[in-house]
């Protein structure tokens, strides 16, 4: 089966959910986001504690100073009016004591818009550091049914709506909370009936705000999903825009683009006409609560209407009213700053949200317990001996208290030939007397293996075979034929439904998964390189390579001689996944590297689909060195590159219809044959 093919069947469940090409739009952030989300902020605590202190001072400040205004004008401006020699010394006090006032207030906000930078960055490289380590843990399911560009939105677009949540929302809302707060006590300091008519108007304001940020927070949600839509649409055609030119694809792919674009578009538009429509609803109706404050306030005081507040009774004074009325500005204007911030905190969470979705997914489960460790053999070829430098000997070391009983029942359960290939891996392994240490051979077994990557759909039916320690091991058929899933299997990137696979008598499910695939190496079809130099690429196989290693692989495999012709050599930086280089060469650079890791198996994925006639002649010596004493495995469409292999197996539809070498095939006359024989009349 193919790559694409894998792709499509584990994509099957998530297409179930989408509709005309269009994906469902999110509803409200998941449940316990908010908590989640400030579990990050308070791992700043005492930075988080000092901010709320400084916000508080600011609010107090602010709030004092209009009250101050009532003390101002009655205490110390109106009985100055008329005298001919007044007394300045006290109004000049109590102006430097207000300025010392607003002073106080200007530090401590600039304090908390200091320390906030410091909270907002450590979260989100905290937020990003543990999305990058779950990712890493992820199975390779998760990214053959997510877009890749929806994945990066999480690292870009979702982080970015967290940044502005930290760094302003959510001080900013706390701070025009407390601003609010401290305007209502004031007021009710100056005047409890006014008061009270303040917070009738809120109530009638509160329900037109909620309608308006209930319905742009829903938009701002549809949003978020709609951009990370885009984001993979535009990832998939930078990664595919030869395939769009050579198939003069612009146009569908410029109205596809544009369809979603629209869908963006539409989202965007509606949640913030709907969120920019807030704070001016907000500051308009400020203004309404002002006059009206005003008129009745100017009434009660012409009419010598008492006045009652926390201070104390009295009549309703010039200075109070003129208080009150700034209080009141004090008052609206932070539920206007709330309001507004309402919807990038939807928006944020929103984003949040998506990233804990990501950090929720389960990890891939291994469960295994058994690990490779170097060993040094002794003379009989049984007796083993654990050290901790490489000897050139790998063994499968089991955990305390196996003695390898586990395997020889398991394969005691089963039947027919499924049976007698289990039961001959444990006669064939070499193990060490106390049974833990099982040397490392390169002997695999598939036993009754049923497995499709939608549970559903199988792939491959009962599939039971053997490849026997140093045998190349081919693998053939039409597309969809399963080839690439049998090697799926081995390195457990998806784990069967049914059967056994054995790798030396043990079950590979109880062996440990970075040990697995160390004792794998593996060269695929599509070739990844990673910016960086030649030699760093190289030496991606084994981190411990020295470049001697490194160069010595490149050789063994012909890739030396290209390499040593790029402008700085080994050290040529690569970007962009290799672009400058010919497809030939980056898959030979793949091969060093498969070289140079020195895996005691080897699997080849079409390995040398990407390169001419004439290269693969020169490669095949290579290759044929790098698979000398090794199991190999080999996925092919040219079966030229198959003839001297040990054993073929012909796959069609997921079951084994032909096995033997290439001359008993030929002389069957069957299905590989055919494929043989149209393989030649095409070339």
């Amino acid at each position: 089966m193919s790559g694409n093919d894998t792709k499509r069947d584990t994509r099957d469940a998530r297409d179930k959910q989408t509709f005309n090409g269009r994906k469902p739009a999110m509803g409200k952030p998941a449940p316990g986001t908010t908590k989640r989300l400030f579990g990050y902020i308070l791992s700043y605590r005492w930075h988080v504690v000092t901010i709320v202190a400084c916000i508080l001072i600011g609010a107090v400040a602010q709030a004092g100073s209009a009250l101050f205004l009532q003390s101002l004008i009655d205490t110390y401006i109106i009985p100055m009016v008329g005298e001919t020699n007044p007394d300045w010394n006290p109004l000049i006090r109590a102006i430097t004591l207000m300025g010392c006032l607003y002073v106080a207030g200007i530090v401590a906000s600039w304090a908390w818009q200091y320390l906030i930078v410091a909270v907002e960055q450590g979260t989100l490289k905290k937020i990003r550091d543990d999305m990058f380590a779950h990712q890493q843990k992820l199975p390779i399911r998760y990214f053959d049914t997510n877009e890749h560009g929806d994945i990066m939105s999480h690292y870009t677009n979702d982080t970015d709506t967290l940044r502005q949540a930290i760094s302003q929302s959510f001080p900013q809302m706390f701070a025009s909370l407390i601003s609010a707060l401290a305007a209502v006590i004031s007021m009710l300091w100056l005047s409890v009936p006014l008061t009270l008519f303040v917070l009738a108007f809120t109530v009638m304001l509160f329900f037109i705000i909620r309608a308006i940020v209930g319905r742009a927070g829903r938009f701002f949600v549809q949003q978020q999903r709609w951009i990370g839509d885009v984001n993979a649409f535009v990832e998939e055609s930078v990664n595919g825009q030869k395939v769009i030119k050579v198939f003069n694809h612009e146009d569908a792919t410029q109205r596809t683009f544009d369809e979603k674009n629209d869908e963006l578009f539409a989202a965007s538009a509606e949640a913030n006409t709907w969120g920019n429509v807030t704070m001016p609803v907000v500051g308009n109706m400020g203004y309404v609560l002002y006059i009206l404050l005003a008129i009745i306030g100017g009434a009660m005081a012409l009419a010598g209407v008492g006045n009652f507040g926390l201070s104390g009774s009295g009549p309703l004074t010039i200075g109070t009213l003129v208080s009150l009325l700034t209080l009141s500005r004090s008052y609206i204007n932070p539920l206007g700053q709330v309001s507004m911030q309402l919807n990038m905190v939807m928006m944020a969470l929103a984003g949040a949200s998506r990233i804990f979705a990501l950090m929720d997914e389960p990890v891939e489960t291994d469960g295994g317990t058994v690990t490779l460790v170097n060993v040094e053999l002794g003379e009989d070829g049984v007796t083993m001996r654990e050290v901790d430098h490489e000897t050139g000997h790998w063994a499968w070391k089991r955990e305390a208290g196996d003695d390898g009983t586990r395997s020889i029942k398991a394969a005691e359960k089963l039947h027919g030939k499924a049976r007698e290939v289990a039961l001959k891996a444990r006669e064939h392994a070499i193990t060490s007397p106390d049974g833990r240490l099982t040397l490392l051979q390169g002997d695999v077994r598939f036993t009754d293996v049923t497995f499709g990557y939608n549970p559903d759909k199988p792939v491959l039916h009962d599939i039971t075979w053997f490849a026997k320690p140093g045998q190349k091991m081919a693998l053939v058929g039409a597309t969809g034929a399963g080839k690439t899933t049998v090697t799926n299997l081995i390195n457990r990137f998806y784990d069967i439904q049914e059967g056994q696979i054995l790798y030396d008598g043990i079950d590979v499910k109880n062996i440990a998964k970075p040990d697995l695939r160390r004792s794998l190496g593996i060269v695929l079809q599509d070739v990844n390189l990673f910016t960086g130099t030649v030699m760093d690429n190289i030496r991606y196989g084994r981190l411990d390579a020295t470049d001697e290693e490194c160069i010595a692989a490149a050789k063994l495999v012909n890739a030396d001689g290209f390499i040593r012709m790029l402008p700085q050599g080994y050290q040529t930086v690569l970007e962009g996944d290799g672009s400058g280089l010919s497809q030939g060469q980056r898959q030979l650079i793949s091969i060093a590297r498969a070289a140079v890791a020195d895996s005691p198996a080897l699997i080849l994925d079409e390995a040398t689909s990407s390169i001419d006639t004439r290269t693969e002649e020169v490669v095949q010596a290579g290759m044929d060195a790098l698979m000398t004493g090794r199991t190999v495995f080999v996925i092919a469409h040219r079966l030229s590159t198959v003839r001297n292999a040990d054993v073929i197996m012909v796959l069609d539809h997921g079951r084994i219809i032909e096995r033997g070498n290439h001359d008993e095939l030929i002389a069957l006359k069957g299905e590989y044959y055919q494929l043989y024989t149209g393989a030649v009349e095409l070339e």
